[in-house]
């Protein structure tokens, strides 16, 4: 048993003292409530204590991406290792390729959930396909050789018998002539997310009605915010209820825009709402040095953690998620509090998942800030 004091929390005023027996949360109380001699009591002296991170788009880690999974141990020692990141879970993205290495990744993934949870190492919720059900104009760092129209017949062939694998798929709604695949889609409770789109405000104001809930990575592969034409973006910003995915690593997204983005009311949104949750959009050399690697038939080059194809296409980054959170501590964007929001709470509000609350079993994270640096620990 462990008895944390003087803890703060994410989205509660205040001061307060969690009690924890083998990894569940058993009380959440105001220090006003705790005894002054709790025993085998640890003084947190004010840090901040949250969920692990949780990862809605990442690509791949030591050397390996997700589309090339072959075997279960692969994905084990990915998930292994994002668990010493300070994620909690993730969900493997897997990019535009042929559809048959798409449904082995997904084979690979649906092996790996039936052998149940492992002990530190963070939980694979089910994959994120990006792809391949995107605008060619907005493809960004997708083959264009792989990209398939979006139609009924052409999901379902996709997914097959990996529908209950699949989490989120991202696509561009303005490439489906006929309504109904968003609807299908939910229907088999994968989260719809728009994205790699050249959809006006108009069309996807139509897919959110149909019932897609989030953004891809806010800013990327989509029109910018244009004063008669607020595209895509400008949409999902009038809707309460839509999240959005973002990356803050100074790179895919220059800070003036994330501040613009928090400004607009999308940081600290009332409960219920959506809101921007941070993302990885990490590739396979996350936890390698700089370096050139290959990526797909083509190679990437690393450099400082930013991913490049050799013409300089931005294709990815190399940061781990919880470096957003100190970025947006660092740029002065966000309070402590908000930046941990973002990459732990918000994601898992994006999924409907539960939030830190007492009797859950859970792993936790302590944060502190000693105002020049941010820096966390697993407890």
């Amino acid at each position: 048993m462990a008895i944390l004091l003087n803890v703060r929390l994410p989205q509660r005023l205040g001061l307060y003292c969690l009690e924890i027996v083998d990894h569940q949360l058993r009380s959440i109380l105001p220090m006003a409530k705790v005894a002054a001699n709790a025993v085998q009591a640890i003084d947190l002296a004010g840090d901040w204590v949250s969920l692990g991170g949780v990862d809605l788009q990442i690509n791949g880690a030591l050397g390996l991406a997700f589309p090339d999974l072959a075997t279960p141990e692969e994905l084990g020692k990915a998930a292994d290792f994002l668990w010493h990141q300070g994620v909690d879970a993730f969900a493997p993205t897997i990019v535009t390729a042929d559809g048959a290495k798409i449904r082995r990744s997904l084979s690979v993934i649906q092996a790996y959930q039936a052998m149940g949870e492992r002990p530190e190492s963070a939980t694979v919720l089910g994959a994120h396909l990006e792809g391949p059900f995107l605008n060619p104009v907005k493809r960004g760092a997708h083959p264009g050789e792989h990209l398939q129209p979006l139609a009924m017949e052409t999901v379902q062939a996709l997914l097959a018998d990996y529908v209950d694998v699949v989490k989120i798929m991202t696509l561009a709604p303005e490439l489906e002539s006929e309504s109904g695949v968003i609807p299908w889609l939910r229907s088999h409770n994968i989260t719809v997310s728009l994205g790699h789109s050249l959809a006006t405000a108009a069309q996807a104001q139509t897919a959110f009605a149909q019932g897609a809930s989030m953004v891809t990575h806010a800013f990327n592969a989509m029109p910018g915010l244009h004063h008669r034409e607020p595209g895509l973006l400008g949409a999902a910003l009038t809707q309460p209820q839509i999240f959005a995915g973002v990356i803050a690593d100074g790179q895919h997204v220059c800070p003036t825009m994330l501040d613009l983005l928090l400004r607009a009311g999308r940081g600290t949104p009332a409960q219920g709402e959506g809101g921007l949750f941070l993302v990885s959009d990490a590739l396979s050399p996350l936890g390698l040095p700089d370096g050139t690697y290959p990526w797909d038939s083509r190679e990437i080059e690393v450099q400082q953690g930013t991913a490049r194809l050799p013409d300089g296409t931005l294709s990815g980054t190399t940061r781990p998620l919880l470096d957003g959170v100190k970025n947006l501590v660092q740029w002065g964007l966000c309070s402590v509090e908000e930046a941990i929001v973002l990459a732990t709470e918000r994601p898992r509000q994006a999924l409907g998942m539960p939030t830190l609350a007492p009797r859950q079993v859970t792993h936790l994270l302590r944060w502190h800030h000693d105002g020049a640096a941010l820096s966390w620990q697993r407890i």
